[in-house]
């Protein structure tokens, strides 16, 4: 009997009134999850802003810091290298002291010579790297102050998300259920005009009543056969002018069951 009852309610065919309430309760429920959500405002993206800006400092701050080793690293070769040429030329000068001939003498002149320029060149190298450096160790410090600023930025507007989540989001999670629940009495067809209308419509507003002889939604006019025939609920209508749904104010009485 029970499976026997499940598919009569699977055939069951809704009358046009019934899927006007339907989704009449729809757009409750999602105007009313749109409100929680724009209550929560600009926090998600100005978080999700702070994390992309933040993984960009620590990926900046990264790249400078292995700057800095590279150049540290790079003085520290060539005071080796002046040491190596400091040791050469030693070595030069003290041959200098045996040589049997002056040719032998002028080419150990032209080896300390070398050596001395060597030595000049890794001292110049030497300074450039260390202003670098400098420079660097700046960029680092006004990158890692910027980091923490932002970290702090980040923390301070999680907190205040999961405040506002918190507090809202039992009350969301239950509308979601309920609109959930209207979808699955809905025809898809009709469910997809309704979130077509919905995704373009100002504020969300798929399914407006008449107001004052007036569209709900653009406040064009409606002529009084169709306002009549609005009323009658005898077939989905309209608004010739902003294309939302149109249902009559009797219809929406929060307290009318489907």
């Amino acid at each position: 009997m029970a499976d026997k009852k499940t598919i009569q309610n699977e055939v069951r065919e809704y009358t046009v009134e019934e899927k006007l309430r339907a989704l009449f309760q729809l757009q409750n429920a999602d105007s009313e999850i749109d409100k929680i959500r724009i209550l929560r405002g600009e926090l998600p993206l100005e978080v999700q802003d702070l994390e992309d800006e933040i993984a960009g400092l620590e990926t900046r701050l990264a790249n400078y810091q292995d700057d800095l080793k590279e150049l540290q690293q790079n003085i520290v070769d060539k005071k080796n290298e002046i040491k190596g040429s400091e040791t050469l030329i030693k070595k030069y000068q003290e041959q200098q002291m045996n040589v049997r001939n002056n040719r032998e003498y002028d080419s150990l002149s032209k080896e300390i010579e070398f050596q001395t320029l060597e030595m000049q060149l890794c001292e110049k190298r030497i300074k450039e790297y260390t202003n670098e450096s400098n420079e660097k160790s700046i960029l680092i410090e006004d990158a890692s102050k910027k980091l923490e600023e932002r970290r702090g930025d980040l923390e301070h507007k999680r907190n205040e998300l999961d405040e506002i989540i918190a507090e809202t989001q039992k009350e969301e999670d239950e509308l979601s259920k309920n609109s959930e629940a209207i979808q699955e009495m809905i025809e898809s067809r009709l469910l997809n005009a309704y979130k077509r209308i919905r995704k373009n419509a100002r504020n969300g507003l798929a399914v407006v009543s008449v107001e004052r002889d007036a569209c709900g939604g653009c406040f064009n006019k409606i002529p009084p056969q169709r306002q009549l025939d609005i009323k009658t609920r005898k077939k989905i209508i309209v608004c010739e002018y902003c294309g939302r749904i149109l249902v009559d104010s009797e219809i929406m009485n929060p307290d009318a069951e489907l």
